[in-house]
């Protein structure tokens, strides 16, 4: 059920986009694997015209891609950062191939609403839902630089940067002044042996 819907929705995006389709042609015949336990594994051949179909189990994939769970989320908003959450194994071109259209294939999703609702009503409706994620981003951002500057300022939990970078400074200056003690002191039983 899962598959078949990861299908069709991927599917949907590289007709969408047609320069998607034709990046994946190259690669036609060859299968990718996504897994993300607890979630089925998601196995996938490319066709031909540079689709995507179900791939049988006894063939082996040319990729797999592993995520783990709690990245997911993080992925389908594109967040750069847990990108690093990821490990491939495989095909490095067709690995390439992903990168690129994870990072470029969007959803038209005007062009979708206005098959429905007409080309004026999608078009508002595509503003207003751009307007309000904007909004949205911006008030997350607004409401995490409040709390970073209450936790650092006001309620000290955390602590500043500077702060944390003085303190580092003073550790490797007392590291290096324990060193030289150190030194000064063989040095001195050394000498005090020798008379």
């Amino acid at each position: 059920m899962i598959e078949r819907g990861a299908i069709s929705g991927l599917n949907h995006l590289l007709r969408q986009q047609p320069w998607a389709a034709e990046r994946l042609r190259s690669f036609a015949g060859q299968g990718v694997e996504f897994r993300c336990p607890p979630f089925p594994d998601l196995r996938l051949r490319i066709t031909d015209n540079g689709l995507l179909d179900r791939a049988r189990v006894e063939t082996p994939s040319a990729l797999v891609v592993k995520i783990t769970p709690g990245a997911l989320p993080f992925l389908l908003a594109r967040d750069e950062t847990a990108r690093k959450q990821v490990e491939i194994e495989g095909s490095a071109d067709l690995a390439s191939a992903v990168d690129h259209l994870f990072r470029n294939l969007t959803w038209d999703f005007e062009e979708d609403l206005s098959k429905v609702f007409g080309d004026i009503i999608a078009h508002r409706l595509a503003s207003s839902s751009n307007a309000l994620a904007a909004w949205q981003r911006e008030a997350v951002l607004r409401l995490a630089e409040n709390l970073a500057e209450y936790w650092t300022e006001e309620q000290p939990l955390l602590a500043r940067p500077a702060d944390v970078e003085s303190f580092c400074c003073k550790v490797d200056t007392l590291r290096d002044d324990v060193a030289r003690l150190e030194k000064r002191i063989q040095h001195l039983s050394s000498s005090g042996k020798d008379h």
